[in-house]
């Protein structure tokens, strides 16, 4: 079953349980050239069967909007964009799901992610010291920061970021469905800072989901 999230007016998300194979999921996706060197990339069987799921995902919920869908095409930095039409898209995929979310106006970032004990290990280079504080080692808010953080790596969508110095969530309590995050861009340029930003965050699919814009 897909799962249709409707974000505000502008923003609709949408998860997918990945139950195809490649050659049914490739006949759906309807790749463009630069699409089909982005798979010839990927060598990784089941990686090759999200990333195609993700394009069907993203070729439906745009039909369902009563536009033509005509493929996507990566900037320099790697960050997805619809081709010919100014909407903004995020994608991610995990084992078995994969998600997408378009916001009519603005960027947005989107992440899925199941909840793991692993977030344990990785809390010193992805939480600040006051983030790290908050989470006190609790598994279910660490994996809000860390699908959080993700959503908001991908809504500012180039490189240089780091996610304990400049990605940052503020204390939310257990079960809120709107965080809010800063963007804090590299030598302190305030004044190409991105925030407040909205995160909403839902549990579902393959343990959460979250949509920042």
């Amino acid at each position: 079953m897909t799962f249709q999230i409707d974000i505000n007016g502008d923003c609709i998300a949408r998860l997918r349980p990945i139950t195809e194979d490649e050659p049914t999921l490739r006949a759906r996706a309807l790749l463009t050239l630069s699409e089909e060197e982005d798979l010839a990339s990927i060598s990784h069987p089941s990686q090759r069967i999200e990333w195609l799921a993700c394009r069907v995902a993203l070729r439906q919920l745009i039909e369902a909007q009563g536009m033509p869908y005509r493929g996507s095409q990566k900037d320099e930095y790697g960050k997805p964009h619809l081709i010919d039409s100014p909407w903004h898209i995020s994608l991610s995929h995990t084992s078995g799901w994969a998600a997408v979310v378009l916001h009519r106006l603005q960027p947005v970032g989107i992440d899925i992610e199941p909840i793991r004990e692993q977030f344990r290990r990785v809390v010193p280079r992805v939480l600040s010291e006051s983030e790290i504080v908050h989470a006190a080692g609790n598994p279910n808010r660490l994996a809000v920061y860390w699908c959080a953080k993700e959503a908001l790596y991908k809504l500012y969508g180039k490189r240089q970021l780091t996610f304990r110095e400049h990605l940052y969530i503020e204390p939310f309590a257990d079960g809120a469905l709107s965080l809010i995050g800063h963007v804090y861009l590299p030598n302190h340029e305030a004044q190409a800072n991105v925030g407040p930003l909205t995160i909403r965050c839902f549990q579902t699919g393959p343990g959460l989901l979250a949509v920042a814009y």
